[in-house]
Parts: C-alpha cells; structure tokens; sequence
C-alpha cells in the first residue's frame, strides 16, 4: 500500500488539542501524528476517518528530545 502523499513536518501544524501534527485529509478531516511517535522514529501520519496516510519527512534528531510546541505569547503592538 501507497502513502497518499510525502509531507514536510514544516507544512504541518501543531495541534495542542489533539496533542499531534496535523494535515488536512481529502475526506475533510486531519492526517495526524503524535509528537511521542515522531520520537520514536514514525514516519506515517494517519487519517481517523478513512484510510489515507501521508508519509513525513523530517529529521529524528529533531524530536529525539522534543517536548510540545508552544504558541508564541501575543505581544504587544505599539499604536502611533
């Protein structure tokens, strides 16, 4: 079985709900992959609602220590 498509983890966003890297899927819900698998080597992304998967690419080293992404604080705008 085929990988639906190759994704970059950089085209990918953080999702704190799920606690996962999310895509959009063509059936209109998220391919999904844990940061815990990406530790643990995973490449496949899954959809939850179909079985389409994409495979992604990214550096292991990167996430070998990684802990969940934060949203950068909204900072304050200067109004002139």
């Amino acid at each position: 079985m085929s990988a639906y498509d190759e994704v970059e983890i950089e085209d990918m966003e953080w999702n704190a709900e799920l606690g996962a890297y999310t895509y959009p899927c063509p059936c209109g819900d998220l391919f999904q992959i844990t940061l815990a698998d990406l530790r643990l080597g995973e490449e496949i992304a899954r959809c939850p609602s179909c079985s389409l998967f994409l495979t992604v690419v990214y550096n292991a080293e990167d996430f070998a220590d990684a802990k969940e992404p934060q949203k950068p604080s909204p900072r304050p705008v200067a109004v002139a």
